[in-house]
């Protein structure tokens, strides 16, 4: 009887193993049309080797008989994206990047490089490492160049180096630090009421028993602080993949005081559904607009609107400076009057990294090599700028918008333009602290375009965005926390437009998917102790690793939505 079993089970395993092929073939032929979809073959971008965990994942899903989750999944790691260089040896990254670059020139496709290597990155986050030093920076961008030799490539170059420089690491730990501080004192403040309360009551009971009054009554501070706290809320399940994804309407504009109305004490939900196991989600409920996406450890202020009423007064003239009178004996040599500006050295060599990279790197001949400016939410163009032009903006092909973010095609856009016309603008001696800002008034900010902005898009500094998970734009947190850390795997994301270098838009070069949409962006501890993270109720993977349930989410929440099942001709 034994024997017999162990028979039948061999078997089983053989056979299913035969028909894995099988099961797979509607997964692979269902995911053929987004692989080919138009925009990819004619931009001819590369696509990658997926990731093992996420055919894993795609073999289960169809194991198990989903059939449209694995589709969309499969479509996901199949579609054209970058692929993403740091860490490793010169001899190494020589190597894995004459592979990838010859891979991509056989198919007579682009591919999309993210070099991420450069000393003192993410400021020691999730993401942290990098050279050790400049010269051995330098040494692993000649490696690159090296890999690369006079293939043409398309560079995302150091995402994060310019928007969060070394002096900005300060900032942002002091602002941690801040908030815990805060945070302790609230907490001691609190017990110290409790106390506080304690002891006065007893003092008043033995003062009015020696005067022979009766005591006055009062409330314990603990059941105060317990009766302001409220019972945490769920966030909603995974939407039905045949329901229409469509980013929510009727929410408030960001920056216009939603944070305020949010209820006092509310919280964050335990735990996310995990998105593998929801086999009938329902729609999402309405989502706020994101507050601004912060970087890899910092927290910006919150974007301010970008709609205005159409009554706005006309902008009043710059004041006209008075005349500097000087001193007997004193001189107005510029050079004298002119506060030099102290730079600490980490951010001084920062510069030096990223233009040393510009110049070896643009020196090939067929490498677009696009700088670190952002995203919208996050710097304001008269301060990105200036970090641009440092860094050699001039010598480069343009400037790479919004990777590994959220924020969405308009804004990125709309952002995108601004700091191209104020580069243009700075080019011909203008000041980038007069540039339009992305929180100015639309009407506003288009009046100083046409005024300061070039005719010809063609003299202009181009760009590129990142729209892998934009497709429902950024998270806004809920209830209170000593850093959310919106940008740290956010719950309820989708995969955004479908990569292209036919935007449509003169100033912009191409929609690309950056991000490795389904890797985790850390394991997101947003202020506690850890090790789960409060939004999702689990252990996210380290960063880099694969995210079962993140991708299955960018796959059910994606706009536009993926396409699974193939159209037959004439219907």
């Amino acid at each position: 009887m034994r024997k017999r079993r162990k028979i039948i089970t061999v078997s089983t395993a053989v056979a299913a193993a035969a028909t894995l092929p099988l099961l797979m073939s509607p997964v692979v032929s269902a995911a053929v049309l987004e692989d080919d979809d138009e925009s990819s073959r004619m931009t001819r971008l590369y696509a990658p080797p997926p990731d093992r965990d996420s055919y894993r994942q795609v073999a289960r899903l169809a194991w198990r008989g989903d059939f449209r989750d694995s589709a969309g999944l499969l479509s996901m790691v199949r579609t054209p994206q970058a692929v993403w260089y740091g860490d490793e040896t010169p001899e190494q990254v020589e190597r894995l990047v004459r592979r990838t670059t010859r891979s991509a020139d056989w198919q007579g496709r682009l591919p999309v490089l993210a070099l991420y290597n450069v000393p003192g990155r993410d400021c020691g986050s999730y993401s942290s490492g990098g050279a050790d030093s400049l010269a051995e920076y330098e040494a692993w961008i000649d490696a690159v160049a090296a890999g690369i030799g006079d293939r043409e490539v398309l560079i995302i170059l150091e995402p994060d180096s310019l928007a969060l420089l070394p002096s900005d690491c300060a900032d942002a730990s002091n602002a941690a630090q801040t908030a815990v501080e805060q945070q302790t004192v609230i907490e001691e403040q609190t017990t110290a009421d409790g106390q506080t309360t304690t002891d006065e009551q007893t003092a008043a009971d033995g003062q009015s028993a020696a005067d022979g009054q009766p005591a006055a009554d009062g409330q314990p501070a603990a059941q105060e602080q317990s009766a302001a706290e409220e019972s945490p809320t769920e966030l909603p399940p995974l939407p039905d993949p045949g329901a229409s994804t469509a980013p929510p309407t009727g929410s408030a504009a960001p920056g216009t005081g939603q944070e305020a109305a949010q209820t006092p004490g509310q919280q964050l939900p335990d735990a996310l559904p995990a998105a593998s196991e929801t086999p009938a989600p329902k729609p999402p409920e309405v989502q706020e607009p994101a507050a601004l996406e912060p970087s890899a450890s910092q927290t910006p202020a919150p974007e301010p609107s970008t709609e205005q009423p159409g009554t706005l007064p006309e902008l009043p003239p710059l004041p006209t400076p008075d005349p500097v009178t000087p001193e007997p004996g004193n001189s107005l040599d510029p050079d004298e009057l002119d506060t030099p500006v102290v730079e600490d050295p980490e951010t001084a060599a920062r510069y030096s990294e990223i233009n040393y990279a510009v110049d070896v790197l643009t020196a090939l001949g067929q490498t677009s090599v696009y700088l670190d400016a952002g995203h919208a939410g996050w710097h304001s163009v008269s301060s990105i700028v200036p970090r641009l032009i440092k860094a050699g903006i001039d010598r480069a092909t343009g400037f790479a918008l919004n990777v590994s973010h959220y924020q969405t095609d308009p804004d990125s856009t709309w952002y995108g333009r601004l700091i191209s016309s104020c580069l243009a603008y700075a080019d011909e001696g203008g000041d980038p602290e007069k540039c339009a800002d992305q929180s100015w008034s639309r009407r506003h900010a288009r009046r100083w375009l046409r005024a300061h902005a070039p005719d010809d898009p063609a003299g202009m500094k181009h760009y590129v965005t990142d729209t892998s998970r934009n497709g429902q734009g950024p998270w806004t947190p809920r209830g209170r926390h000593i850093d959310a850390q919106s940008w740290c795997n956010p719950p309820g994301r989708g995969l955004g437009r479908r990569p292209t270098t036919h935007t449509g838009d003169a100033l912009m070069d191409a929609a690309l998917w950056v991000k490795t949409p389904g890797e985790s962006d850390g394991r997101c501890l947003r202020g506690t102790d850890g090790p789960l993270d409060p939004v999702r109720g689990t252990v996210n993977p380290e960063a880099g690793e694969w995210f079962p349930d993140q991708a299955l989410e960018l796959v059910r929440y994606a706009d536009p939505a993926v396409k699974v099942f193939r159209r037959t001709a004439g219907r």
